[in-house]
């Protein structure tokens, strides 16, 4: 979705949201947020620059019986580099995958825009463990989640900036970088922002 199709709609699908630093809610201090779905209905978002503490990609496939536990250490190259990040503080216990839209699931796969698409069911594991599922991906416990209008509150009250979700920072494995380089796709330097900043 292009800047044209956010003035026209208002709603920030395929966008990343960025917390400000002046966010209050530590649970999305540093945030980097990838909206799914927005509407007059709410928002639903996954955080990509969060990782789920004490998990990796192949104990979880185990764990979710995807596969067996000596095959961990067969597993294709996306599957042995993917991490399992934390999505969001709602549904904390469910699996999101983010991907490149090379792969759909009839009925399963919501495209959020060309380039990116959500799966929720464990076939994408399934793929994505057999080296047949897509080029890149997120795995995701849990989402982000707005009741209708409370996101477009938080960004009036200077909670959260937007920026375009470009797939090399969407799925850069470099979870470190992602906030500053998300920070200056909008030229602006992190060490200049007042904690304060649209507070007079």
């Amino acid at each position: 979705m292009g800047s044209a199709d956010i003035k026209e709609t208002g709603y920030l699908d395929g966008q990343i949201l960025i917390a400000m630093p002046s966010m209050e809610d530590q649970r999305f201090s540093r945030a980097l947020i990838y909206v799914c779905a927005h509407s007059a209905e709410g928002a639903m978002g996954i955080i990509i620059n969060q990782l789920a503490p004490q998990m990796s990609f192949g104990e979880l496939l185990v764990q979710l019986d995807v596969i067996p536990k000596a095959e961990q250490i067969q597993l294709p190259p996306l599957a042995k580099r993917m991490r399992v990040h934390h999505g969001g503080p709602v549904e904390s216990g469910r699996g999101f995958v983010l991907h490149s839209s090379d792969y759909f699931i009839e009925n399963a796969t919501l495209p959020i825009d060309r380039q990116v698409s959500l799966t929720t069911t464990l076939e994408v594991l399934k793929a994505i463990a057999e080296g047949r599922g897509p080029e890149n991906a997120i795995l995701a416990l849990g989402y982000a989640g707005w009741a209708p209008g409370q996101l477009e509150n938080e960004i009036q009250w200077n909670g959260w900036l937007n920026c375009p979700a470009d797939p090399s920072l969407l799925f850069d494995p470099d979870l470190d970088s992602k906030y500053d380089r998300a920070m200056r796709s909008l030229g602006i330097e992190i060490g200049l922002l007042s904690r304060d900043a649209g507070h007079a």
